[in-house]
């Protein structure tokens, strides 16, 4: 008991205090048995009251320990839940940005095989498609026309089909205009409309509209059973949705083109018809007077014949009649040689006009030709034009389209730049001083053309007398002709009430083109 008293928060066991007890009280020190039963009963309450708390404690301890672990596990979800959100939304973050370079490539194109070309790739890219097919509504408005269909990579026919076809389900989305969906399962048997295709389990079909106007439909068809999720759908409805604006842009385009081809085609009707009635009043003149002389040459020779017939004919008689005979043929031969160069020059000037033939021709001859057959209507309108190009100069061109754009310079001047004048001067002149290359200036001193519309004058269909004879198209015709077929540049320089020069930097060889 000593010893234990010396170590510091022991407690004695209420066992061995009992046995003490029990000892003294067999010796008879009942007291001293008493006292130590005392101490033997405190140390079991003190020893109690400490595994109470003590297992109070542990308990604690194990609910705090299970908490923390319950809040650690919770966090870790917690954790684990916003790593995959984020992935989630970096994974949704990439396929719209990729969506969005994909819509603006989509865009981009204003031709119809090449939207479709666009659309089957991202389309592969992105989805599970065995099959990809876009139909398009005629103009009709009853009949979807397959424009595109492919299947593992091979393009494949279809036929026409008819929105009210209750079999078709590309018909059913054009008429419910709403997103269709199928599910079919390995043992279903499927009708396939189109023979030779495969069994697709996972169709989806999707309109193609524009605003309120239905341009057509397109599906994705997979092998695989339930392709398409929302993730899926909703990438398939972008795509549809940059579709049917590439496509109604093609179609504008399209459209445009064919409506820029029909101007540029009366536009070069007009020009022949005008070149044609300008070389017809230009023939008028030597052939009138080519007449008038034939006519008077033969009552002379019918008056000398008859005078020959009654004997009556004299010296004097047939010296005059020899000498009248002389300067009418020379001016009758005068004026049916001017007649025939210019419809020799017409003829070749209209060939050229109408065929583009590339051929080895003279500049200043063909230049002359081409200004011949315009000089009817330079003279009508009391102006005047001269040439100054050297002999020599060999070109291995496009006579015809150069002439269009001459033409179309002398148009110019005369409907812009002597507006309200009379007396105008045009000059072509005509420059080799680089080698393979020619310099052609056509200057007027006309009006001149203001600093604000001289950037947009080789810009289609701008014009200043809408409704005055001018649809803006004669300029921009020059300018494709000479950069693109003639293979050089064009330019302009003017200020207003000092003229205009328009130059061309042309090789004296151009490139053959393939029309």
């Amino acid at each position: 008991l000593q010893v234990a008293g010396s170590i510091a928060g022991y407690i004695v066991p209420g066992d061995l205090l009992d046995a003490l007890a029990r000892e003294y009280a067999r010796t008879g020190d009942l007291e001293q048995a008493y006292t130590v039963s005392l101490r033997a009963i405190s140390a079991r309450e003190t020893t109690h009251s400490h595994d109470a708390t003590n297992r109070a404690i542990a308990m604690q301890v194990r609910h705090q320990t299970e908490t923390a672990q319950a809040e650690g596990e919770y966090h870790q979800q917690l954790a684990a839940s916003e790593a995959r959100r984020a992935e989630v939304l970096q994974q949704t973050t990439i396929t719209l940005e990729r969506l969005s370079a994909i819509g603006r490539e989509i865009t981009a194109h204003l031709d119809q095989p090449a939207v479709f070309d666009a659309l089957n790739r991202h389309v592969h890219g992105l989805l599970n498609a065995t099959a990809l097919a876009i139909y398009l509504t005629q103009p009709d408005q009853i009949t979807l026309r397959c424009a595109f269909a492919i299947e593992g990579g091979v393009l494949i026919r279809a036929g026409d089909i008819r929105i009210d076809d209750p079999n078709a389900y590309s018909a059913r989305c054009a008429r419910e205009r709403n997103e269709v969906l199928l599910n079919f399962s390995p043992e279903e048997r499927l009708i396939n409309l189109i023979p030779g295709t495969l069994h697709c389990l996972s169709k989806l079909y999707a309109p193609l509209m524009l605003g309120e106007r239905l341009l057509g439909v397109m599906t994705i068809q997979s092998t695989q059973a339930n392709a398409y999720a929302e993730r899926e759908r909703l990438i398939f409805r972008t795509l549809c949705a940059y579709g049917a604006i590439a496509l109604d842009n093609a179609q504008a385009y399209q459209q445009l083109q064919q409506a820029q081809t029909q101007l540029v085609a009366r536009e070069k009707l007009a020009a022949l018809g005008s070149l044609v009635a300008g070389v017809a009043h230009e023939l008028n003149t030597p052939i009138g007077n080519s007449l008038l002389l034939a006519e008077g040459l033969q009552i002379q020779t019918d008056g000398i014949d008859q005078k020959m017939n009654q004997s009556a004919l004299t010296f004097t008689d047939l010296k005059t009649f020899l000498a009248d005979t002389r300067d009418s043929s020379v001016l009758i031969l005068r004026g049916l040689t001017s007649a025939a160069d210019l419809v020799n020059s017409f003829k070749q000037v209209a060939v050229d006009r109408t065929t583009a033939q590339r051929r080895v021709f003279d500049l200043q001859q063909t230049s002359h030709e081409i200004i011949a057959t315009l000089m009817n209507r330079i003279r009508h309108s009391s102006h005047a034009i001269s040439l100054d190009i050297p002999d020599g100069i060999s070109m291995t061109s496009y006579p015809g389209p150069y002439g269009q754009v001459l033409s179309n310079f002398v148009n110019n001047a005369l409907l812009h730049a002597f507006d309200g004048r009379t007396g105008g001067h045009m000059l072509l002149s005509a420059t080799n001083d680089v080698p393979g290359r020619v310099r052609v200036q056509f200057r007027d001193d006309g009006n001149g053309i203001s600093e604000a519309n001289l950037s947009r004058i080789f810009d289609p269909f701008f014009t200043t007398k809408i409704g005055q004879g001018g649809n803006g198209l004669g300029l921009s015709i020059s300018f494709n002709i000479v950069t693109s077929l003639l293979n050089g540049q064009i330019s302009a320089t003017s200020k207003p009430g000092q003229g205009t020069v328009f130059t061309l930097d042309l090789p004296l060889i151009a490139p053959v083109v393939n029309n």
